[in-house]
């Protein structure tokens, strides 16, 4: 019998049990496992040296949801600006 060893580590994580219970369903979805998706995350990791991941749950914040309401106050009140093109805004930006 000849085996293919994989050289691998096991790494002890600490989370919540709904948390866990959660991501398990959702990788399930996908046709993942747990594993593979973290296995996935480490790997992306590695390759760009960044974190991505959102903490955005598809809610607007606060801030946005006030930018939003301010926005539209201005362009009922007439308050705004409107271009025909790129280089009218940026000419306009450059002279404030």
């Amino acid at each position: 019998m000849n085996h293919k060893c994989m050289n691998s580590t096991v790494i002890n994580i600490k989370t919540e049990i709904k948390v866990k219970k959660e991501a398990q369903r959702v990788v399930a979805d996908l046709g993942l496992s747990l594993s593979g998706a973290i296995n996935g995350f480490l790997k992306q990791l590695i390759r760009n040296k960044a974190v991505l991941f959102t903490l955005n749950e598809g809610v607007p914040s606060n801030y946005l949801l006030s930018s939003i309401k301010e926005s539209k106050n201005e362009r009922r009140n007439g308050n705004f600006h409107s271009f025909k093109n790129n280089q009218a805004a940026i000419s306009f930006l450059d002279n404030k």
